[in-house]
């Protein structure tokens, strides 16, 4: 059976995705100052797990030379309406992540498969790469989580830094070929 006739694309800004209890030590989502989105065509919405309560505004999404920087407030899914596909295709993006600021991984990705994206109910499956060297791959359907690979899990093709002074690359993608991802 096909996953569906025309996938949505987008990026994930995973920050709270992997969520830990706040007693573990998870640092807290942070507002970012001048938030919002200001890519054209771009849209976004803060994952409703965020328990800070922030919402996309909370987080800065803005063009910069030939891509985008984001700066991340809560986890959040971000799409253009226009970058959809149908039938065979494949997608990908390069992450760079500067210097680690915070005390602990944050995953950076994309989506494929996304519907409902501006509701309570999104449906998208994603990947998204860790600078330990993990990656997770997880989903929503209905707004509901789901989970391919749950945790955190190291892959020799997941770039590590060499420390949390070292920028690390990441390039994340999907190929799409009849019924298989």
């Amino acid at each position: 059976m096909r996953l569906a006739r025309v996938f949505a694309v987008g990026l994930v800004a995973a920050s709270s995705i992997y969520t830990f209890p706040a007693a573990q030590g998870q640092d807290a989502d942070k507002k970012v100052a001048g938030g919002g989105i200001t890519v054209k065509g771009w849209q976004g919405k803060a994952d409703a797990g965020n328990r800070q309560g922030l919402t996309i505004n909370d987080a800065k999404f803005a063009p910069e030379g030939g891509g985008f920087r984001l700066t991340t407030g809560p986890a959040a899914l971000y799409w253009n309406p226009t970058n959809a596909a149908k039938g065979d295709f494949s997608v990908k993006a390069t992450f760079t992540e500067p210097k680690q600021t915070y005390n602990h991984p944050h995953p950076f990705g994309i989506f494929i498969g996304g519907s409902a994206l501006d509701s309570d109910a999104p449906n998208a499956l994603y990947c998204a790469a860790y600078r330990n060297g993990n990656y997770i791959v997880r989903g929503f359907s209905g707004g509901k989580r789901f989970d391919v690979v749950a945790k955190p899990t190291a892959n020799e093709a997941v770039k590590k830094a060499e420390g949390p002074d070292a920028q690390v690359v990441q390039e994340v993608g999907w190929m799409i070929k009849g019924d298989k991802l």
